[in-house]
This record gives C-alpha cells, sequence and structure tokens, in this order.
C-alpha cells in the first residue's frame, strides 16, 4: 500500500505500505520446508513471450519497483523478496504447469501475474487447490471473479463487465449504436462481446457482426473484408496485444479508420506505441494512466513518485500494467507482513476487503463478494503525436466512471460467485 504523503526520497528507499523489520518486535518468522530463511519467494506467471510480451514487461518492471520499495525496508519479516519468472506464453495448459513448479519446486508463497484470461481462470482454480494466494494482474474475464471465482484469487484489473459499462453508452451516444466486433475467440473475447451486447440491448442498438478471430491471429483481411457490406456506426475493437496491433495497421491499410469512427473497452499503452501515427485513432477505456487529473491529483506523492521513478528507470511513463504489477506484488507484501504467515487462507482473508491508498486517486479494496478490486475505469481520446510537452502523452482523458457506477452488483455477484474457503 502506498501512502499518499511519502516523498521521492521515501519511495525510493522503499515506500510499500507497513514494511516490518524484526527490530519491531515482529516474532521469528519460520520458512516452508526447503525454503531459505533469509528469502521469500513470489512467483510471476504470465505471457512473457507471445501476444502479451509488451504488457508482460511492464507487469515486471511495475514488479520490481514494488519488490526494491519493500527489500529497502528490511524486507518483508525481515526476510529479501525474490520474485521468479514463468512463462506460460497464454497457453492455459502450459500455465498450469509452471505454477506448480513455482509453488512445489521453487517453493514461492504466493502468485502473481497471467494476460491471459483463460491462463488465469485454469490458475484460479489450480492455486485454490494447493492453497496458494494468487493475485491477477491482466486477467480481465467476469467469470475470474464471478462464476469460476475462488477464496484464493483476486482480480486487479477490471472486469470486463466493468470496462464494457465504463464505455459502452459513451460510444453509443458519440457515434451511434450499430458496431462491428473484432473479437479474440476465448474466454476474454466473449466476455467483452457479452458486455457490449448488454450495452446494446439497454440503448436498443445492434450487433451488425461479431467476428471471431482465434488468438494469435496474424491476417484480419478475412474479417475486415466484412466491414463494408455490414455498414456499421463504429468498428469495435475486442482484441489486444500484439492481435490489436495487426488488426488495426490492416484496417489503416484497408482505408477502414477513415471511414469508420473506432473505439473499444480497452487500450493498452504498449500496443499504441508500436502503432504508425495513422493508426492511432478512436476512443477507448482507460485503466490507468500517468498524466490525469482524472486519474490522480499531483498532491498525490506516492502516484507522482512512481511515475518519476518508473520514467527514469525506462525513459519512458508507466502503463497500465506497470501499475498492476506494482499493486499485486505490494498487496502480497502486504498481507505477508500483516499476517505474519504465508498461510494462503491467512493471507486471503487478510486482502479481502481491506481498504488502502494507492497510484489512483482515492482509496480501493478488494471487495468481500468477489475479490474484484474496487477502483475507476476511464475513458480516453488518443492523441496520435502526444503533446509538445510529452511526446508519451498520448490519452486525452475526458470521463471517470466510478466502481459502484460499473460493476456488476455484490447481490448478482453474490449468486453466481461462491467462495468456498476451506475449513
Amino acid at each position: 500500500m502506498l501512502n499518499r504523503s511519502i516523498s521521492r526520497e521515501t519511495f525510493i528507499k522503499g515506500a510499500g505500505a507497513g514494511a516490518a523489520a524484526l527490530s519491531a518486535g515482529i516474532p521469528a518468522f519460520i520458512p516452508r520446508l526447503g525454503e531459505a530463511a533469509d528469502t521469500l519467494k513470489i512467483g510471476y506467471v504470465s505471457g512473457i513471450s507471445g501476444v502479451y510480451a509488451a504488457e508482460a514487461q511492464s507487469n515486471m518492471r511495475g514488479i520490481a519497483l514494488a519488490v526494491e520499495a519493500w527489500n529497502k525496508r528490511g524486507g518483508v519479516l525481515g526476510r529479501k523478496v525474490e520474485v521468479i519468472n514463468a512463462d506460460d506464453a497464454s497457453n492455459p495448459g502450459t500455465s498450469v504447469q509452471k505454477v506448480r513448479q513455482l509453488v512445489h519446486e521453487q517453493q514461492c508463497v504466493a502468485l502473481c501475474g497471467t494476460l491471459s484470461s483463460a491462463a488465469t481462470l485454469s490458475d484460479s482454480a489450480a492455486t485454490a487447490t494447493m492453497g496458494t494466494l494468487f493475485i491477477d494482474m491482466g486477467g480481465h474475464a467476469d467469470q475470474i471473479s464471478g462464476s469460476g471465482c475462488h477464496w484464493s484469487t483476486f482480480q486487479t484489473c477490471h472486469t470486463t463487465w466493468m470496462l464494457t459499462h465504463a464505455t459502452g453508452y459513451s460510444i453509443a451516444e458519440r457515434f451511434g449504436k450499430k458496431w462491428f466486433f473484432l473479437t479474440p475467440d476465448y474466454a476474454f473475447g466473449h466476455a467483452l462481446a457479452a458486455g457490449y451486447e448488454d450495452v446494446l440491448k439497454k440503448v436498443g442498438g445492434t450487433v451488425v457482426a461479431n467476428e471471431l478471430a482465434p488468438l494469435g491471429t496474424t491476417d484480419f483481411s478475412s474479417y475486415l473484408v466484412k466491414v463494408e457490406a455490414a455498414k456499421p456506426d463504429c468498428l469495435i475493437f475486442l482484441v489486444a496485444g500484439q492481435d490489436f496491433v495487426n488488426a488495426i495497421k490492416q484496417a489503416d491499410t484497408f482505408g477502414l479508420l477513415k471511414k469508420y469512427p473506432v473505439a473499444g473497452p480497452i487500450l493498452e499503452f504498449e500496443s499504441i506505441l508500436e502503432l504508425p501515427h495513422s493508426a492511432r485513432v478512436g476512443f477507448w477505456g482507460v485503466e490507468w494512466y500517468y498524466n490525469s487529473d482524472l486519474v490522480f491529483h499531483k498532491s498525490n506523492r506516492a502516484a507522482v513518485d512512481f511515475v518519476t521513478e518508473y520514467r527514469k528507470r525506462h525513459n519512458m511513463p508507466p502503463t497500465a500494467q506497470a501499475c498492476f504489477g506494482y499493486v499485486a506484488l505490494d498487496r502480497i507484501c502486504w498481507a505477508i507482513s500483516e499476517t505474519k504467515s504465508t498461510d494462503g487462507v491467512k493471507l486471503a482473508r487478510a486482502l479481502s476487503g481491506t481498504h488502502f491508498k494507492s497510484i489512483w486517486d482515492g482509496s480501493t479494496h478488494y471487495r468481500p463478494v468477489d475479490h474484484s478490486l474496487m477502483w475507476p475505469v476511464w475513458f480516453g481520446h488518443i492523441r496520435p503525436n502526444g503533446t509538445p510537452a510529452d511526446p508519451y502523452d498520448l490519452f486525452d482523458i475526458v470521463d471517470r466512471r466510478e466502481p459502484e457506477q460499473i460493476a456488476a452488483t455484490p447481490s448478482d455477484q453474490a449468486k453466481i460467485c461462491h467462495m468456498d474457503w476451506p475449513a
């Protein structure tokens, strides 16, 4: 947890919230069998290679800042924090194998990561069986904190329901109600399409086409050639990562970006950087942004210091995925410090419902009913060239929707998410 009032110097020295030292009277920590007494291992599993490689790199950069913050304050319970990375290439089967290796062979006491929702769902089930805390960074599908929820899993990024309901009404108002979907054919894409279909039902709109493309598609021409005949009011891109980059470049080549408005529930900063300026268009959901008063006020020193230190190290601003990495790792360390334990149930109970301040405006919490993080979604228009002062300032944030406005209600979630806690 980050404190708003910390200085840049304090941040660099390790401003994760509540780190504890042995000198403060904390009892000696008893490591797991086979675990080095002076090292606390946390696993990161995700698509380090493949479609989401750029986003994974940002995750790891955010994680590194959180690890350094805790270690410079003496570690967690006097032990140095070490992160073990595992590449699942966004494959669910591979991801579960990596999860088991991290826990059983590497002796990791908690896990974080995943960018593929399919991998997240598989890992969530596996970690619950193993009794291990798992904080999801990038798997957005509703099922993660819905019908497929588990007591041990916490969803940091926004659900697909939140993303679509934060952006859909604005898209319909700006551009019209006949939408053409380009959708990744797995859990994430299906959940996004369902969310937007709910919005369209409420505003009296229609889906003129929903083209399903396998994850890792490189040639989108067979889908894009159908746009003209469908005559949509707006092109809705639900693909992400490298798939989005390939699709939007090809849509630009086809001349579609000049003929039709383009929008969607989420656009990763990493993807914009890979696009030519002619393809940097549209209105998009934004999960966190480094330079907007609608995201955080300059009085939030924690946020300012996070941005400053990240830019100093990487010569570019942090992205939403970097934010996810920082928050997830920091929360794991906080829970271990708070409970003085690595027991998965104790850690999960400590995190569930606990409010904290972080690197955006206001406080937040993983709500007890489904363990989804309650924080705003922003809506922004791309500035293809940035600003004269900052070429990386590529989003003009125009709207902010609070979590209570866009999340499924706790009563609805309680009907589908059944937290079967261990005895």
